[in-house]
């Protein structure tokens, strides 16, 4: 996919950035991977330190801020709060992230097939598919280490560096990648270990449509939203799939 061109700027205070592009390989589907694929790296959101940041970053954490105030408020800790604790949570996230051009990117090609209401239709399925996994695992943070590597912009595209370690000290390299909207930076795309969110559901999203209809994927989405997997962790011999 052809990248937006214009000046190229990076930022790092004094840390090593360490990428790997390993990506585990497997027949679809896969159950209940989203869990560690959102899991991982969009934990990654909750905690950017106190290191100097960019436009990006800082539009990050103000949504961010919010999302740690929800989990720390007392009142909303009980079994009890669980809905509104969860839709203060989607509140955010939808702040965050473009699920428009997010679920757009994960169709590929096969977006140019839909109507403008099958568009809508698949956006607000796909963004409902990524909020579920997202609060579900965002509620199991318990102080992990987030470290905040850097940033670095590219016309009106964007990435966020941070690294996830974990009690054991393994560090997990989570990239965010962002667009400019208007005056507002928002995330398209997470990459952990260099494992594409959006490239691991359209490899599912088009082993599907290969074969069977869009009515067909909206069925298999709404009958078992767990059978479709966002990447885990990789594993050594493979390549990530391209957003």
């Amino acid at each position: 996919m052809a990248r937006a061109r214009g000046p190229s700027t990076f930022r790092s205070w004094g840390h090593e950035v360490r990428t790997h592009h390993n990506v585990s390989g497997g027949p679809f589907p896969r159950i209940l991977r989203p869990a560690a694929a959102v899991a991982s790296g969009l934990l990654c959101l909750l905690w950017f330190g106190q290191a100097l940041a960019g436009a990006p970053t800082d539009q990050l954490r103000k949504s961010v801020d919010h999302v740690i105030a929800v989990l720390q408020d007392p009142k909303m800790k009980p079994d009890s709060m669980a809905d509104e604790r969860r839709a203060a949570i989607r509140k955010e996230a939808e702040s965050i992230f473009d699920f428009t051009e997010t679920a757009k990117r994960a169709l590929g090609r096969h977006w140019q097939n839909l109507s403008d209401s099958e568009r809508q239709e698949f956006v607000a399925l796909f963004a409902d598919l990524v909020e579920r996994a997202y609060i579900n695992k965002i509620e199991r943070y318990s102080g992990e280490n987030i470290v905040y590597v850097g940033e670095s912009t590219e016309g009106e595209l964007a990435t966020v560096k941070t690294k996830f370690v974990t009690k054991q000290g393994t560090e997990i390299p989570i990239d965010y990648r962002l667009l400019r909207r208007g005056d507002r930076w928002v995330v398209y795309d997470v990459l952990i270990e260099g494992i594409s969110l959006i490239g691991n559901y359209r490899t599912q999203f088009d082993r599907i449509l290969k074969t069977g209809s869009y009515q067909e994927l909206v069925r298999r989405i709404k009958a078992n939203q767990a059978e479709f997997s966002a990447p885990e962790r990789s594993q050594p011999g493979g390549r990530a799939p391209k957003s």
